[in-house]
């Protein structure tokens, strides 16, 4: 993991670190509203497949796959990279996947690579862009 010239102060940097994490707790709780109130009004989701624009469509997105295809799941991700490009632009490069009920670990067919492209606004950090692509180890 690597940080890059811009020196984020440790408030910043616990907060980009906690947008993943929130984005987790929320698919725990299949909590669509949470979920999409990570976003900046304006943000964007790209999968496999599908592009979002705007937190309310991505968490009616999310409200859908959580009484859908994602009932029952979890999700996980961890860290590869992070960078601050500004004082308040951070990128985040993540591993991970989603979990099936009663699995510990993702399985090959399932494994992500994500980008997660942060900005502050307003004196609090927002997710303004995500996408994942399956990460090639199936």
């Amino acid at each position: 993991m690597s940080t890059d010239s811009f020196r984020p102060n440790p408030a910043d940097h616990a907060a980009i670190a906690a947008l993943p994490a929130r984005i987790v707790s929320a698919w725990a709780a299949h909590d669509a509203d949470a979920f999409g109130a990570v976003f900046v009004e304006d943000g964007t989701m790209i999968l496999p497949d599908l592009f979002l624009k705007g937190r309310d469509t991505i968490a009616e997105y999310m409200r859908q796959a959580y009484a859908g295809p994602y009932h029952g799941t979890t999700v996980t991700g961890q860290p590869i990279d992070v960078r601050f490009l500004a004082a308040d632009v951070a990128l985040i490069l993540t591993e991970g996947g989603v979990l099936l009920p009663g699995e510990t670990a993702v399985a090959p067919e399932r494994a992500i690579r994500a980008s997660w492209l942060m900005v502050k606004r307003g004196g609090t950090w927002h997710l303004a862009a995500y996408q994942n692509s399956p990460s090639g180890n199936a």
